[in-house]
């Protein structure tokens, strides 16, 4: 293993840029609007749409500054993994960098660990989109839905690349055009500007008129940051699929500079529209959702259903990305020899089919866990794998640090995208993610999840290690790689 770390540049694609192959083996099946919308969509998860009412009860109007703050994290963490993105783009992403950066043990924890928090996603977001199939045809039971939905975005995964970039396109557009329309109805009925309105148009009004805009005190908004932190786990998914796309530094440029507009009109633009409509100890909002109570206020008919419909669009979009995103994962750990061989294969479509198949017998598994055994060990898995969104957000922190100077070193023409104020950013947003951690492990209702996630990373790590010191799994020639 070189002491002096060096960059890995996926060779040029040749021939028709929609279907030649990469030196990896993947396929450049992704479109720029592909692309484009996975950015813009990936930072929309049915966490948004089902977890804000409880953020709302928590913190109240507070709760603003909460999806502020973490918001900022993530725009600073992009920064950093768009930085790496554009001068290396790679299906494994920051577990790649890491493994230069870090070493070998960093690239494997951390990719393993990612690869969990998938799997386990995968199980939830099965799950939560059969519960809304089966109020609409409760002939069918929950677990033959979640069955059809995995088997149906299975399928999509292993037809091409181009096939998952198909299905997010149009998933990830419903979303991004139902927060849009919400924010933009919502705002006009909030300031009686809409026609035939029920809502009486009290302005900013709310934000203060319920006990304040703290009115569970400024302890509620750490609370706040706890609940909603990981609703903004996905944000990194375009970085891992830029590696299969025609123009991947372009992609990675363009959805890292445009991640702030993205997190301020969908998370803050939508809760900001649902507290100016509604006071934020409005009972409804805890008994429908923020969303579903907010369109019922303004007198939007069968708002529930309209919601439904949206939210199940987002389930489909998550656990479509879920599949992908832990595929490609387990596809660069299999060509880092930190995964079976088997993992980096590619058929001839470009598709990694051994990695895809694992990732979802996985996924099929935490189904069964979650109808057998909801309460132990599907809770086990889900309260486990709960804090790596931190972890990976840590680890990309300290890879940046420094990768910067590798890419400085060997090729400084690819640092097209730069971290503001680096270093000093960088550390203070590792202070920033850190004290989370910490107030985790002192907060009731983050305690457990934080502590089982950390006896995993701790197992994961450990395994990292001892099997870089047994010498498990040396690099192959192809891994030693420099950018040109």
């Amino acid at each position: 293993m070189p002491t002096q770390p060096t960059l890995e540049r996926v060779s040029d694609h040749t021939g028709d840029p929609g279907q030649s192959p990469s030196s990896d083996g993947l396929k450049a099946g992704l479109k720029n609007r592909h692309l484009s919308m996975i950015a813009i969509g990936g930072v929309i998860g049915a966490g948004l749409f089902v977890g804000s009412a409880s953020g709302i009860a928590a913190a109240g109007p507070a709760i603003l500054i909460s999806y502020a703050v973490v918001g900022m994290m993530v725009v600073f963490v992009m920064r950093m993994l768009g930085e790496m993105a554009a001068a290396y783009p790679s299906s494994g992403s920051f577990s790649a960098y890491a493994d230069r950066a870090l070493g070998r043990w960093a690239g494997f924890s951390i990719g393993w660990l990612y690869w969990f928090f998938w799997v386990v996603v995968l199980a939830v977001e099965a799950t939560a989109g059969a519960v809304i199939l089966n109020g609409w045809i409760p002939a069918v039971p929950q677990w033959a839905w979640a069955l059809i939905v995995m088997i149906v975005l299975t399928a999509t995964n292993l037809g091409s690349v181009a096939s998952y970039g198909e299905f997010e396109f149009w998933f990830a557009g419903i979303k991004v055009v139902a927060i849009a329309a919400f924010v933009v109805i919502g705002g006009l009925a909030a300031f009686g500007l809409l026609p035939g309105s029920d809502n009486p148009g009290a302005g900013l009004a709310h934000l203060t008129d319920a006990g304040g805009f703290m009115p569970n005190g400024a302890g509620s908004i750490l609370t706040g940051i706890l609940m909603v932190v990981f609703s903004f786990m996905g944000s990194e998914i375009v970085t891992l699929a830029a590696g299969e796309s025609a123009e991947p530094q372009r992609a990675v440029t363009k959805a890292t500079n445009s991640v702030i507009w993205r997190i301020g009109i969908f998370y803050l633009g939508s809760i900001f529209v649902v507290l100016i409509l509604l006071p934020w100890n409005d009972p409804s909002i805890a008994e429908k959702g923020s969303y579903v109570a907010a369109l019922d206020s303004i007198g939007i008919p069968h708002a529930g259903e309209i919601m439904n419909v949206i939210v199940l669009t987002a389930v489909l979009s998550c656990l479509n990305s879920a599949l992908y995103t832990a595929s490609r994962m387990a596809f660069s750990l299999g060509q880092r020899g930190d995964a079976p061989k088997s993992f980096a294969r590619t058929n001839s479509r470009g598709v990694p089919q051994v990695a895809i198949l694992a990732s979802v017998v996985f996924g099929f598994a935490a189904v069964f866990f979650n109808y057998k055994w909801p309460d132990t060990v599907f809770a086990f898995l889900l309260n486990s794998s709960g804090a790596v969104a931190l972890f990976v957000w840590l680890v990309i922190c300290f890879t940046q640090l420094k990768f910067r100077g590798i890419i400085l070193r060997e090729a400084p023409e690819k640092l097209v995208v730069k971290m503001w104020l680096f270093p000093y950013l960088t550390w203070a947003t590792i202070g920033m993610i850190s004290f989370v951690v910490v107030y985790m492990l002192f907060d009731a209702s983050g305690r457990e999840q934080m502590v089982l996630s950390l006896l995993v990373a701790a197992i994961v790590v450990g395994i990292a290690v001892v099997r870089e010191r047994l010498g498990a799994g040396q690099r192959g020639a192809k891994d030693e790689i420099t950018l040109s």
